[in-house]
C-alpha cells in the first residue's frame, strides 16, 4: 500500500479527521499515554462520521508535540490514513551462529577426515557469503601428522588449514576454534557434554577430555551440531538432550552434566539443528546400514543420529558415498544454517523523516513480500510490557518513560523470524503519526 508522507504540522491537523467504519475490540493511546477503548463510543457500523478539518494558516513547530484528537472512536490502524506521515523500516540484524563439528578419530575415519580437511574452508565461505556472523568449533583430536599412535591404538587427527584456521599448524583463527579431544567411535555425544562442562573424566588432560570450549559459545547464537562418524552413539538421543546430570549411564567412573536442553542451560541450545554424516542406508528404516563401493559396511547405521536429525530438521549424508557425499553435505548444512538464522527481535526505534518521535503515535507491523509481488501486512499491537505478552504476540518499549527500543513479544518474534532475515524478503516497519494501537 502507498503511504502518505506529509509535513509534521499538516499531519497533526489531518489526524483530527477520523473515518469510522465499524467497532473494534482494540484501543488507542493518546500522546499522554491514555488508552481510549473502541467500545466506549459505539457507532452504527453503516454510518461514516467525518469531523471538519480546521484551516491551516500557520505551520506547526516541528519540534513540538501537539495532542492528537482521539476523542472519537478509532478503528484499527490504517497505514493509508493521513496521520501515518512516516513509515520507516526497522533495522534488523541476524543473530550469530555457532557451528559445532564433532568428528570421530577412529582410524577407519581417515577417508572422511581427509574430505573434511579439504572442504571445510569452502563450507565456511558459503556461510561467509551472507551477513551471518558465524563460528566453527571443532571437537576432535588435533594433529598435523597422521596416523597418531595413542595408548588406545592408532587414531586419525584433524588439522584444518588456513584461512579458516589461524596458521599452518591447526591453530585457532578468528572464526575457528578447536578443542583437541580424542573422539571415540561410540562416544561423541558423551564427550560433547562432558567436555562442554569439564566434568569428571572429560577435563583437559584426561583420556576422554580436551581443552575447555564452552567460552567459545555465544549465548545469543543459534546452534548447529554436526557429527561425523561411522558408528552409533551409546548415549541415547533423549539423554543427550535432557539427562539431569550425574554418573555416566555407560561408565560409572565418569560424570556427565545435564543435557543440552535441560532447564538448567536456559535457551543456549534452544531450536538447535543436528546434522550428521554417518552410516545410515535407508530413508525409512533407521536400522539399515549403507554399503561402501567395496561391498563392506560401517559398524552401525547410526540410529541415534537419525533420531536427532529428524527431530531437529537437520540434514544428513551417507559416509559410504565417500568423496561424492561431501560437497552436497557442506552445501546443505550451509543452507540450513542460513535458512534458520534468526534476527534480533529487539531493535532501535528508527527516526521518522520529519520531526521528533511521539511515543504515543507509533505503530509496528510485519510485512511479508509475497513471490507474486503482493504484500501481506501483519499488524502488531502494543502491550504493557513483557508480562502482557501472550500467544497473540505484541510489542512494547524498553522504557515507557524514555523509549529507545522496540521489543517484540515471543509470538510476534516467531512470526518475524519466518519472513524477515537473511535471504528473506520480509521486513518490520514502524509507522509514525497514528495513535498507537494497543491490545
Amino acid at each position: 500500500m502507498p503511504y502518505h508522507r506529509v509535513g509534521f504540522g499538516l499531519f497533526l491537523s489531518l489526524c483530527s479527521v477520523v473515518t469510522i467504519v465499524g467497532c473494534s475490540a482494540r484501543g488507542v493511546e493518546d500522546p499522554a499515554g491514555t488508552t481510549v477503548p473502541d467500545a466506549e463510543s459505539p457507532v452504527d457500523a453503516g454510518a461514516d462520521v467525518v469531523e471538519d478539518m480546521a484551516d491551516i494558516d500557520e505551520p506547526a513547530d516541528e519540534d513540538a508535540f501537539v495532542a492528537l484528537d482521539v476523542s472519537s472512536e478509532q478503528g484499527p490502524w490504517d497505514p493509508d490514513s493521513a496521520c501515518a506521515t512516516t513509515v520507516a523500516e526497522a533495522p534488523t540484524y541476524p543473530l550469530p551462529v555457532d557451528i559445532i563439528w564433532v568428528v570421530d578419530n577412529s582410524a577407519s575415519m581417515k577417508p572422511a577426515i581427509d574430505e573434511l580437511t579439504q572442504g571445510l574452508n569452502d563450507f565456511a565461505n558459503l556461510v561467509a557469503s551472507t551477513t551471518i556472523d558465524f563460528r566453527v568449533i571443532m571437537l576432535s583430536l588435533r594433529s598435523k601428522i597422521n596416523p597418531v599412535t595413542l595408548p588406545v591404538g592408532k587414531r586419525y587427527g584433524v588439522c584444518i588449514p588456513p584461512p579458516l584456521a589461524g596458521d599452518d599448524d591447526c591453530g585457532n583463527g578468528q572464526r575457528y576454534f578447536q578443542s583437541s579431544i580424542d573422539i571415540r567411535s561410540t562416544q561423541p555425544l558423551e564427550q560433547f557434554l562432558g567436555t562442554l562442562d569439564q566434568t569428571q573424566g572429560y577435563a583437559e588432560g584426561e583420556e576422554r577430555g580436551g581443552e575447555p570450549w564452552a567460552q567459545w559459545l555465544r549465548p545469543e547464537a543459534t546452534k548447529s551440531i554436526v557429527v561425523v562418524t561411522d558408528d552409533n552413539s551409546r548415549l541415547s538421543a533423549s539423554y543427550f538432550e535432557t539427562f539431569p546430570g550425574g554418573t555416566n549411564p555407560n561408565n560409572s567412573k565418569y560424570v556427565l552434566p545435564p543435557g543440552i536442553l535441560h532447564a538448567s542451560r536456559g535457551a543456549v541450545f534452544e531450536d538447535y539443528l543436528f546434522h550428521g554424516l554417518y552410516g545410515w542406508g535407508d530413508d525409512t528404516d533407521p536400522g539399515v546400514k549403507c554399503t561402501y563401493p567395496d561391498s563392506k559396511q560401517p559398524p552401525s547405521s547410526g540410529p541415534t543420529y537419525t533420531e536427532l536429525v529428524q527431530k531437529t530438521g537437520g540434514v544428513r549424508a551417507k559416509i559410504c558415498d565417500g568423496a561424492t557425499a561431501w560437497t552436497p553435505f557442506f552445501e546443505s548444512i550451509a543452507q540450513a544454517v542460513i535458512a534458520t538464522s534468526k534476527i534480533d527481535c529487539e531493535f532501535e526505534i528508527p527516526p521518522p523523516d520529519d520531526g521528533p518521535i511521539n511515543p504515543a503515535a507509533v505503530n509496528v507491523r510485519i510485512v511479508d513480500d509475497q513471490p507474486n509481488g503482493q504484500e501481506q501486512e501483519i499488524p502488531v499491537f502494543k502491550v504493557a510490557g513483557p508480562q502482557a505478552c501472550d500467544a497473540s504476540g505484541g510489542w512494547y518499549y524498553d522504557d515507557e518513560s524514555d523509549p529507545k527500543r522496540v521489543i517484540l513479544c515471543p509470538a510476534s518474534c516467531d512470526v518475524a523470524q519466518s519472513v524477515v532475515g537473511v535471504e528473506k524478503n520480509g521486513r518490520i516497519e514502524v509507522a509514525y503519526g497514528c495513535p498507537t494501537e494497543v491490545k
